[in-house]
């Protein structure tokens, strides 16, 4: 059985760079009054609390939310909203996940697909969309569930795929599975997640996208240090297709100021990288 437990790590740089890109998408699909598909391949447990065992003992949110949360740049103050709105007390103690983030922007006519196979935390995101009408919430392999949701019956949609990569294989099956649903709905959009351990991983990831034949491909990247070999993750990124016009020049702006913040030892590690044109 898979053990990865994302509240060990809720709410780090990895986070940031996820979620900023994800509201980003998100803000650009409600533009449109058509509803809109969101299909969440590895949904996690929805919500995390900040003071839970699991993340206390590595404390990764300090060095993530934590240092952006009072921070006050305009640049993040929907992120931040959407944060503080989970906490009560406006003292940081919970963090959002994908699907709770997802949550803030979904209308009554869209609709979600949450999925997680670990059994804990697909038990508590099942409780923390219960009463949520918009979401459905299974317990199952997400990529294999999202072939047979494409294309949406609403012909809009975005994808995110944000697996643990315990198993190896999921840096190859990643790039299958979304060959697969680019080739049934080629004008979603997919974001795609992946983390900096092994630089030579990400360089055949990002080599067998550029030969997919999938058109409009972004990369953006945030890291704490410089690449490594023996630290764990030192950089995390995410593959974006069909990106909304404007999250290139945004996270381009953006990037290095979050660098300057989250990067340790005075380094900044970011790329920003058009890797197919449309």
């Amino acid at each position: 059985m898979l053990s990865y437990r994302h509240a060990f790590h809720a709410g780090n740089y990895a986070d940031v760079l996820k979620h900023l890109i994800q509201i980003e998408i998100l803000s650009h699909l409600i533009k449109k009054e058509k509803p809109f598909t969101y299909i969440d391949t590895h949904a996690g447990a929805g919500l995390y609390a900040l003071r839970s065992e699991q993340a206390e003992k590595t404390a990764e949110y300090k060095k993530g939310i934590g240092r952006l949360y009072d921070l006050g740049w305009e640049e993040l103050e929907e992120y931040t909203a959407i944060v503080k709105a989970c906490n009560e007390h406006k003292q940081l103690e919970f963090y959002p996940g994908s699907p709770k983030i997802s949550q803030y922007f979904l209308r009554e006519k869209d609709k979600a697909w949450l999925f997680d196979l670990h059994p804990t935390d697909y038990q508590l995101l099942e409780k923390c969309f219960s009463t949520d009408k918009r979401f459905i919430v299974k317990s199952e392999d997400g990529f294999d569930a999202l072939n047979r949701l494409l294309p949406p019956v609403s012909k809009r949609g975005f994808v995110l795929i944000d697996p643990p990569y315990e198993i190896k294989n999921d840096y190859d099956r990643v790039v299958e599975v979304v060959k697969k649903a680019y080739r049934k709905f080629s004008t979603g959009t997919y974001a795609i997640w992946y983390p900096v351990v092994d630089r030579g991983r990400i360089n055949r990831l990002e080599k067998k996208f550029i030969e997919s034949g999938i058109r409009n491909i972004s990369l953006f990247e945030l890291g704490e240090i410089e690449d490594c070999s023996g630290l764990g993750m030192t950089s995390a990124g995410m593959i974006v297709i069909n990106s909304p016009w404007r999250l290139f020049q945004t996270m381009e702006e953006l990037l290095p100021k979050l660098a300057n913040i989250l990067g340790e030892d005075g380094k900044q590690v970011f790329r920003c990288q058009q890797l197919v044109g449309e």
